[in-house]
C-alpha cells in the first residue's frame, strides 16, 4: 500500500506538471486506484509456515505460496474484477462484453483465477467469452494482486536468498519482468511480475531459459548507463533492468517497469520478446 501511494503521488505530480498523462500511464493509474481502494484483511495466522519449513521448501525449489494457501476474499475479488474489467474494457472495446459476461459467474472466476495462478492456459475461458487471453489475464491479475502482494510481503522477508537463485519467484512462482543492480555489491536482482517480490539471481544466466553460455547473452545500455536491456540469443527474450548504482533518488520498481515501455519497443524491434 505504501509503495502504491508513492506511485500515485508521483503520477499526480507528473500530471500537474504536464497537464495530462500518456494513455498507458492513465490506464495504469486507474487500475492502481482500484487496487489501493482495497486493503485486504488477511488473517495473521493464515497458513503460516515455520522458518524450518520455509528453508526446506526453498532448498527443494518449492515456492512458498501455493494456491490452496493463498487467502482471497472472493466478494472483494469479484468487485475488483468488475471494476478492472470496466477500465480495461474501455480501452479494448471488443473485450468489454466478454469481460462483463465473465464477471457474472463467481465460481467461474475462481476457476480462471486458479488456472492463472498455477500457470495453466486461459484459452478455454478466453474462447468462451470471446476475449484475448492476455486481456483476461490482465484483469485477473489486477483483481488478485492486492491479496497476493499482501501475503507475499508477509513472508518474503523470511526467504534466504542463497537458498533460491532460481528463475521463478520464491513466493508465488511468477516469472520476472524487471530487474535491478543493487548499490551495495552490484548484484543482480529480479522482480516478480505478479507479487513484486525481489530475489537474488546470477549475473551471467538467462532468467528465462537458464543458459549460461556467454556467447548467447548480452545487454544494451543507454548513454547514462542507467538502464540495461539484457537479451538472450538462445530463447530470444529480454529483461529490462535498472542500475541503482547510478541513481540518487528513490526508485519505485513497479513504476519503473511501466515507465520503461520504450525499452520494450526497442527489444521487440530487435526481434526479442518479454520473458
Amino acid at each position: 500500500m505504501e509503495i502504491n501511494n508513492k506511485i500515485l503521488d508521483k503520477l499526480q505530480e507528473w500530471q500537474q506538471k504536464e497537464g495530462s498523462l500518456p494513455q498507458f500511464l492513465e490506464l495504469y493509474k486507474q487500475l492502481l486506484l482500484i487496487q489501493v481502494e482495497v486493503k485486504p484483511n488477511i488473517p495473521s495466522n493464515h497458513h503460516l509456515l515455520t522458518k524450518d519449513e520455509i528453508d526446506a521448501m526453498l532448498i527443494k525449489g518449492v515456492p512458498l505460496l501455493k494456491w490452496d494457501a493463498l487467502y482471497i476474499d472472493w466478494p472483494i475479488f469479484h468487485t475488483l474484477f468488475r471494476k478492472a474489467a470496466t477500465v480495461i474494457g474501455e480501452q479494448t472495446e471488443p473485450a468489454y462484453k466478454g469481460l462483463k459476461d465473465a464477471a457474472l459467474d463467481i465460481p467461474v472466476l475462481q476457476e480462471i483465477a486458479k488456472a492463472w495462478y498455477e500457470g495453466s492456459s486461459l484459452s478455454p475461458w478466453a474462447t468462451r467469452y470471446s476475449i484475448e487471453e492476455e486481456v483476461l489475464a490482465a484483469v485477473i491479475h489486477c483483481a488478485i494482486k492486492p491479496f497476493l502482494t499482501a501475503q507475499a510481503k508477509a513472508i518474503r522477508g523470511l526467504v534466504d536468498q542463497e537458498h533460491w537463485r532460481r528463475r521463478c519467484c520464491p513466493v508465488c512462482n511468477g516469472k520476472p519482468d524487471f530487474g535491478f543492480i543493487d548499490k551495495e555489491k552490484g548484484a543482480r536482482w529480479l522482480l516478480c511480475s505478479r507479487c513484486d517480490t525481489e530475489w537474488l539471481f546470477q549475473r551471467l544466466e538467462c532468467p528465462y531459459c537458464g543458459t549460461t553460455n556467454q556467447k548467447e547473452l548480452a545487454y544494451f545500455t543507454d548513454d547514462q548507463e542507467l538502464y540495461r536491456l539484457y537479451i538472450c540469443q538462445k530463447c530470444r527474450t529480454y529483461l529490462k533492468t535498472i542500475d541503482l548504482r547510478k541513481t540518487e533518488t528513490e526508485i519505485l520498481l513497479p513504476l519503473e517497469r511501466v515507465m520503461t515501455v520504450d525499452m520494450d519497443r526497442q527489444g521487440q524491434e530487435k526481434g526479442y520478446k518479454g520473458g
